[in-house]
């Protein structure tokens, strides 16, 4: 375990969790130095887990740019894989498929979900903003007919969010309805979280309860990420009290987004430069880190993660 920062809370696991859906970018970076210098801070070891259940998304090439990120920008990890061989045959999702059919199950005989043949059109077109409209909730369709996703039956409960003492509290647009006290924060699901998919049409576990379940399975106390993943933050506290447990043993950190020249957020999707065009381009690891520290208004040329997060450890974003 890691020496922790005096004065300040230890926690015993983060993760870093990238998707295999692109090439990694300057954004990705930012936010696994945050991750890791919290985690040297606070005393917690680092999780590299990576999140493959789009299946149809999932590519080697963007398995492999995960690792070469990583090791070109001497990025730390003290758990996971170390390479795409030992990801596919210990690491990936796919090994924990029987933990994720057990909590569907749960949430089955808890008369927790329904089922839903709207495709994604569909709710775009009879709902613009992307809001499910709860089009099927009352249809009674089979949870085992074909081409079904499962939906949780969502309701105006609050969940009760614990924070990282000291660190970015959420944007008040991003709690919907909520409230801070204590170094707690109460909200409720946002319009786009209402009765969220759990299980897709393909039949994989959807996003929302991998995540839950991983993050419990092994044991992880700290989870740094951005202010763009509130909505899952919340909605992961809520289906956690659904299948019966809770997420109030994990510590929260949401921070600000790395933008691109006109305001918007990196994405991979997007075609924003990715490291491995950079390391193309000829850029060493410290020109990486100082063009992070540029576009962050610091000061100075880091060389590396540990001195780009001693620049911005304490700017609360």
């Amino acid at each position: 375990m890691f020496a922790a920062m005096e004065g300040g809370l230890t926690y015993r696991k983060t993760r870093i969790a990238p998707t295999p859906s692109g090439f990694l970018h300057l954004g990705n970076v930012l936010s696994f130095v945050r991750t890791i210098g919290m985690a040297r801070d606070r005393g917690a070891s680092v999780l590299l887990r990576i999140d493959d259940m789009d299946r149809d998304r999932v590519e080697t090439e963007y398995l492999q740019d995960i690792f070469f990120t990583l090791n070109f920008l001497e990025l730390p990890w003290e758990e996971g894989p170390r390479d795409v061989r030992e990801f596919e045959g210990e690491w990936s999702q796919v090994h924990r498929l029987g933990m994720y059919r057990e909590a569907l199950e749960e949430l089955r005989e808890r008369g927790e979900v329904f089922a839903c043949n709207c495709s994604r059109a569909q709710v775009l077109r009879s709902s613009p903003g992307g809001v499910y409209p709860g089009t099927c909730r009352d249809k009674g369709i089979s949870l085992d007919a074909e081409n079904v996703s499962w939906r949780l039956r969502t309701g105006d409960e609050e969940v009760k969010i614990r924070m990282v003492e000291g660190g970015r509290i959420v944007p008040e647009g991003f709690v919907s309805r909520g409230s801070v006290m204590g170094g707690y924060v109460s909200a409720r699901l946002p319009d786009e979280m209402k009765d969220f998919v759990v299980r897709k049409r393909d039949g994989f576990p959807a996003y929302q309860l991998s995540s839950v379940v991983d993050d419990l399975f092994f044991g992880v106390d700290l989870v740094v990420r951005g202010e763009d993943l509130w909505a899952s933050t919340v909605a992961q506290h809520y289906l956690a009290g659904k299948l019966g447990t809770t997420l109030g043993g994990i510590s929260f950190y949401h921070h600000a987004l790395l933008k691109a020249g006109d305001g918007r957020k990196l994405s991979k999707s997007a075609g924003d430069t990715s490291i491995q065009y950079l390391r193309k381009q000829g850029l060493a690891k410290k020109e990486v880190f100082a063009m992070l520290a540029r576009m962050m208004g610091v000061e100075g040329q880091p060389r590396g993660w540990e001195e780009l997060w001693s620049a911005i450890r304490n700017d609360n974003n």
